[in-house]
Order: structure tokens, then sequence, then C-alpha cells
């Protein structure tokens, strides 16, 4: 995905001008070096979905940005389970 600014850029643009209720799916299958950043873009990500009336959610999300989640207790603002 490049750089996580560059990354953080792409996801608000795509939450932006978006009809309150919208559904808005990310998909997350091409991250390959995942760590603490991408997760907390997608955090952004979903706090500024909910700011806007919209609904996140992330497809195809890595077993280990899945089991950084779990471990830093924040799956579940993702839709994802406690423990990946």
């Amino acid at each position: 995905m490049g750089s996580t600014a560059a990354a953080h850029r792409a996801v608000m643009a795509s939450l932006a001008g978006r009809a309150s209720g919208s559904r808005v799916t990310l998909d997350a299958s091409a991250l390959q070096d995942v760590d603490s950043s991408a997760l907390a873009l997608l955090l952004d990500a979903q706090r500024q979905a909910q700011a806007l009336g919209l609904t996140l959610s992330v497809n195809g999300a890595p077993d280990r940005l899945k089991q950084l989640a779990a471990l830093y207790g924040v799956a579940e603002l993702l839709g994802w389970p406690a423990r990946a």
C-alpha cells in the first residue's frame, strides 16, 4: 500500500462525500507487512466513518493484523473476533 501517510489519505478520501448510512468496504488483502501503524490507520478510518454516519467493514485482513488488533483489545471495533 505504499507509505502509511499515502494510505491514510486514500482511505480518508474513500470516505469523503459518501451519503450518511452508506456502507464502505476496505480491502486489506494487499497488506503484507503489517504493524501497529496499519492498525491505527484502520481505527482512524472507523472513527471517521462513524462520525460521518457510515458503516465501515474491512475485508481480507491478514491474520497478523487481526492478531495485533486482538492483542491491543481493539479487534471488535473493526468487527473482528476478540481472539484471532
